[in-house]
């Protein structure tokens, strides 16, 4: 029987198929990772969440994004380990849970446009954003994001955000959507840096010549960096673009402590970016918001900051604090305005 979830909660997605996917021993993407997560949920529960079991995506789904050739790939591996490039090594669940990754993200999607939750986060491993449509890479096999964005689009979204805070460049996602203006690509992140994209220029091309846009940033920056970017760029942006559903790719590894990162980011600036996003969607979309599980290593970090955001989305309110910003960051702001300019003058 399926639960029945109230209109008013933050609906979260899980299954136990998500521990089963192993990349092997000492590998940061861990299932040590979301164990702590739910661990951390289940000792200090929000109020007003609903936790339900998602089911897998359908190979329709899979090819909206993902071309034939990268599906029989990653068919023929189910089953068996591989080693897909040095980062990213499967089991035998591996592929499974892959896929029952972007079928949480595509339901998370389907509760919100549906009107049958608030908001959501799926909770889900591997990771998505950075598989392409062609390639599985960077722990990613299949991209949640870009699947869960042509989904909304099919549910009658016509213009879907894709915000990205994973200290990684989301690759996957700006690939899916390079050329098209219907599904904007926002990055903030860490730059120079795996994997290699992200430059403050790449806005796209043809249709969808200025509806990418990238913040790089080089390394040691805050909360109130952030709240900068938020504020005098992504907002802004995001605001005139006018989406219809907003997903966000929840990375942590910008967390202060993470082992892989290298930002200065707290579980409160984490809970204030989610804070931003969701009042964005209450103003311009219905409070259609979803976020999927991306990356963060620290395990402390990870699961603190995810449950900072489960309370955004069941209600909390957090605020960037204010504070001296980094000349860095100034820069890059500054070189991302002027990329954007052409296409958004208010910037």
């Amino acid at each position: 029987m399926r639960k029945v979830i109230p209109m008013s909660s933050t609906l979260l997605l899980t299954d136990p198929l998500f521990f089963q996917h192993d990349p092997g021993q000492g590998h940061p993407e861990s299932p040590s990772r979301l164990r702590r997560i739910l661990g951390v949920l289940a000792s200090t529960p929000v109020k007003g969440t609903v936790m339900t079991a998602p089911r897998s995506a359908t190979e329709a789904e899979l090819a909206s994004v993902h071309t034939p050739e990268l599906l029989a790939y990653l068919q023929r591996i189910n089953g068996h380990r591989a080693q897909i490039d040095p980062d990213t090594q499967v089991s035998p669940d591996s592929v499974d849970a892959a896929r029952l990754a972007a079928g949480a993200s595509v339901q998370a999607v389907e509760a919100v446009m549906k009107g049958e939750a608030r908001n959501g986060f799926a909770l889900v491993r591997p990771p998505g954003h950075h598989a392409e449509p062609d390639k599985a890479m960077g722990f990613c096999l299949y991209n949640n994001a870009a699947i869960a964005a042509e989904a909304g689009r099919k549910l009658g979204a016509e213009r879907v955000l894709v915000l990205d805070w994973d200290v990684h460049h989301g690759n996957g996602t700006q690939a899916a959507f390079w050329s098209r203006r219907d599904v904007m690509y926002q990055s903030v992140h860490q730059f120079p840096y795996f994997p290699g994209t992200g430059a403050a220029p790449e806005v796209g091309v043809g249709a969808g010549e200025g509806y990418t846009v990238n913040v790089g940033l080089p390394g040691g920056n805050s909360d109130a960096d952030y709240g900068m970017i938020f504020e005098e760029l992504l907002l802004p942006v995001a605001e005139a673009y006018r989406p219809q559903l907003i997903l966000v790719s929840a990375g942590f590894d910008s967390h202060q402590h993470d082992p892989i990162g290298g930002m200065d980011v707290s579980e409160r600036g984490f809970a204030a970016m989610c804070s931003a996003m969701k009042s964005l969607a209450d103003s311009v979309c219905q409070g259609r918001l979803v976020l999927l599980l991306e990356g963060g290593y620290s395990l402390e970090g990870l699961s603190q900051s995810v449950h900072a955001c489960v309370e955004v989305l069941a209600g909390r309110k957090d605020s960037f604090p204010t504070g001296e910003t980094h000349a860095d960051a100034k820069d890059a702001l500054r070189a991302s305005r002027e990329a954007m300019r052409p296409y958004w003058p208010r910037v």
